[in-house]
């Protein structure tokens, strides 16, 4: 592969063949792309290897001599990122092996399927109330602003013990801290406003426990000396940025993508029991990680028959591994009955998976079920390459869905 610079590849920002935001990379860059491990050019200097293909995607991101620490020397940088902060360590998905695997841990019976399903209710109530309230609108509607956004938010609100009067708050300041527009110090002013909120949270929490997972942190894992308090700050904003902003463009983008495909939504409408196969071909299909993980080599290995040498960066392109022609068959084709959807990769893959994914699943099975039965006429008001995209956020997504009924 060529040496190429990564800001001219799709990621940056992503287009596609007629515009259609769906599609990560054109079929050229296919070419180029989906061949032997290639360097690439990173937008704020340096270079890396980028590794594009399925299995190879999952050598690197099973692989214990890559680390995710952003802060070591020679990480390829893909996001501007703010100053190191000492106090704030409870960022665990940019730690590595045990350091990581402690505060991974601590929650991971609180996003066990069985959990989620306990609280799949309330994931309706707050779906359906969504709906109403978009209804009570009246057409045309912003399908992002009142129903894509408000899901997760209030979800993840109710499972920290978040009051849902802050999310509007924590919301502009999630979209600054994941906008690549966003400066180092713009960014560190946004956590700095996150962590001095949820700073006070914890403290009412310990004077006044209730049933949420703050709460349980601060009773069972703080006050027992497991977790420092400004750990948990850091937890606790890490869990309430990616517990919102990922999903809420899944919703917003699967919404979309089903009004480009009218029969698929009608299917669904008469069986929901389709949701669950669906959900996995949306994840597969869309990607809203596309900027790739990135990760540092702490040991020489071979990747994908590519030496790699410590001190390399690599990047995986979980958007171009869930469109390998050599597993998905068809792969620009979205297809709900497609039997190897579930292998995608739109979570990651290896020890820094995505923890929410059962929590993210959920809330896209009930939103777009319910989303079908409710508004059985729904439409949207723009063409697919007419709907403004956010192409410098972290995640994917469209800045907002004019719909009507």
């Amino acid at each position: 592969m060529a040496d190429v610079d990564v800001a001219s590849l799709p990621a940056f920002p992503f287009i596609g063949p007629d515009d259609n935001p769906f599609i990560p990379v054109k079929g050229a860059d296919l070419e180029r792309l989906e061949g032997p491990v290639g360097k690439v050019r990173l937008p704020f200097g340096g270079w890396a290897w980028l590794i594009s293909r399925h299995d190879d995607v999952r050598q690197l991101l099973r692989h214990p001599g890559f680390s995710s620490d952003q802060y070591k020397t020679g990480f390829p940088i893909l996001n501007p990122i703010p100053p190191k902060q000492e106090d704030a360590s409870g960022l665990f998905i940019f730690m590595d092996g045990e350091e990581h695997s402690r505060f991974r841990r601590m929650l991971t019976a609180e996003f066990m399927i069985k959990n989620i399903r306990r609280i799949e209710p309330l994931i309706e109530e707050t779906v359906v109330q969504a709906l109403e309230r978009m209804r009570e609108i009246g057409p045309p509607a912003d399908l992002m602003n009142e129903f894509a956004l408000p899901v997760p938010s209030m979800t993840i609100c109710h499972l920290l013990g978040v009051p849902y009067s802050d999310h509007d708050f924590f919301q502009d300041h999630s979209r600054v801290i994941m906008d690549r527009n966003s400066g180092p110090e713009e960014t560190q002013a946004a956590l700095g406003a996150l962590a001095g909120l949820l700073g006070d949270l914890i403290k009412f929490k310990r004077a006044t426990p209730e049933d949420d997972l703050l709460s349980r942190l601060v009773v069972e894992r703080v006050d027992t000396g497991q977790l420092r308090e400004d750990e948990l700050v850091s937890l606790a904003m890490l869990l309430l940025v990616a517990g919102h902003e990922t999903t809420a463009n899944m919703i917003g983008l699967s919404a979309l993508a089903l009004l480009e495909h009218p029969g698929q939504l009608d299917a669904l409408r008469a069986d929901p029991s389709l949701a669950p196969g669906l959900v996995e071909e949306l994840l597969r299909y869309i990607t809203v990680v596309r900027t790739g993980l990135p990760r540092l080599a702490m040991e020489d290995a071979e990747i994908g028959g590519q030496q790699i040498k410590a001190g390399e960066g690599v990047v995986a392109m979980l958007s171009m591994a869930n469109r390998d022609h050599s597993v998905f068959e068809d792969p620009d084709d979205f297809d709900p009955k497609r039997r190897e959807a579930h292998r995608h990769m739109a979570f990651g893959f290896g020890l820094h998976q995505c923890i929410g994914q059962p929590l993210a699943r959920a809330e896209l099975r009930v939103a777009l079920v319910e989303l079908a039965r409710r508004f059985p006429r729904l439409r949207s008001e723009l063409k697919l390459a007419d709907v403004p995209q956010r192409p410098m956020a972290v995640t994917f997504g469209v800045a907002e869905l004019p719909v009507t009924w």
